[in-house]
């Protein structure tokens, strides 16, 4: 279904629920919009970039992370992008190669693999990694 370009912006706790918030507003917002299986794929990848921006990264300015998402459309299908802004850390974010015994590191990993592309920008505030899923 093609709709028209939209955006939307939160901002969730630097905390473990913040992720659950943002795929609960995500969800709710474009369900209506996109086809279910884009909608699952993008749901994961902002899962990731939170997870990882709670686990890796310092927060914004009280506590929190941004989550921003646009609907692109694009023809016949529809282009998301998601973008997730912290505080930064110390390391620019990367796909890291695991074990198949490892109990974590691969979030980059699984969006890579779900991405169209996917990359970090940074500016003196932090950092945001972005992606683009269709």
């Amino acid at each position: 279904m093609a709709v028209a370009e939209r955006a939307w912006c939160v901002v969730v706790p630097h905390h473990a629920s913040g992720a659950r918030l943002a795929r609960q507003r995500l969800a709710s917002e474009l369900a209506p919009l996109v086809p279910a299986s884009l909608l699952a794929d993008v749901v994961a990848v902002v899962a990731e970039l939170v997870g990882n921006s709670v686990r890796h990264a310092h927060p914004l300015p009280g506590g929190v992370v941004r989550v921003a998402w646009r609907v692109h459309p694009d023809g016949d299908s529809d282009r998301i992008e998601v973008r997730v802004t912290d505080g930064g850390a110390g390391d620019s974010p990367r796909v890291r190669r695991v074990g198949p015994d490892s109990v974590d590191g691969r979030g980059l990993a699984i969006v890579a693999a779900l991405a169209d592309r996917w990359g970090v920008d940074r500016d003196g505030l932090g950092q945001c990694v972005w992606a683009e899923i269709s």
